[in-house]
């Protein structure tokens, strides 16, 4: 029992590891004995950065790259199998979001929402699978995609794509659950509530105001997210099966 939440010698990618959930993560899963954990975001200079701050916690490597395109998923898969035979867990985490007007939505905002949010958990974890498979020899290998309260209930803001999108991405998660199962692979999923981070900056920047409507009084923090993420990647998340836990201080409820 006492070694329920270790990671130790697991390696791991987090995609959009460089702020944000993704960093909490990192944290997370290094400090919890992970052997090596792989960050991946577009801007290469912030990857980098990103990668020599979380070494303090334990081996984190920057793969920088573009992945909302099919070119640059193939090309982190490669990199990858390049560096590693197994890859015990994969974090789906990078996302995007647009608001506009009903009337003024654009099709580029649209696209670039679904085809980062849903598409690319869906390419990535394909093009990841013999990697995932090797490690699931030896344990339960994870895939943790990482959606949204606004994909399990309707805001008020006018961010249609980022909403459907995670709702899609809930769906996915247990679909893909039930095809690698029987190959010792579990997919779970993450619904974050407010989290201080670049794509949230109402919750990062008016914490105060925003905990108001929160029942447990407070915005999520980083014990929060790695806890959780953490949960699900160790031994003690193995039987978690297509399922999402949501971690959003109860905010769900009162919508």
């Amino acid at each position: 029992m006492k070694n329920l939440f270790s990671l130790d010698g697991r390696v791991a990618l987090v995609t959009g590891g460089s702020r944000g959930i993704g960093a909490m993560i990192v944290k997370g899963f290094l400090t919890h004995g992970a052997k090596r954990v792989y960050i991946t975001a577009r801007k290469a200079a912030a990857c980098d950065a990103a990668a020599e701050e979380l070494s303090q916690y334990g081996e984190c490597v920057s793969l920088p790259g573009d992945i909302s395109t099919m070119e640059g998923i193939q090309g982190l898969a490669k990199r990858i199998a390049e560096r590693e035979e197994k890859l015990d867990i994969l974090v789906n985490n990078a996302g995007a979001a647009w608001g506009a007007g009903f009337d003024e939505f654009p099709e580029s905002g649209w696209d670039k929402v679904v085809d980062l949010n849903m598409k690319t958990p869906f390419f990535l974890t394909q093009a990841l699978a013999p990697q995932l498979r090797a490690a699931a020899k030896d344990h339960v290998a994870k895939v943790i995609n990482v959606a949204s309260i606004d994909g399990q209930s309707v805001t008020t803001d006018e961010t249609y794509p980022y909403g459907a999108s995670k709702a899609g991405l809930l769906h996915m998660t247990k679909r893909m659950a039930i095809r690698l199962a029987p190959e010792n692979i579990a997919v779970s999923c993450i619904a974050p509530g407010a989290f201080a981070s670049e794509m949230n900056k109402v919750a990062r920047d008016h914490a105060d105001a925003v905990s108001q409507r929160i029942p447990a009084g407070r915005i999520g923090d980083e014990e929060d997210m790695a806890g959780t993420a953490v949960f699900l990647a160790s031994r003690a998340g193995d039987y978690i099966v297509g399922s999402a836990v949501t971690v959003d201080g109860g905010v769900s409820f009162t919508r």
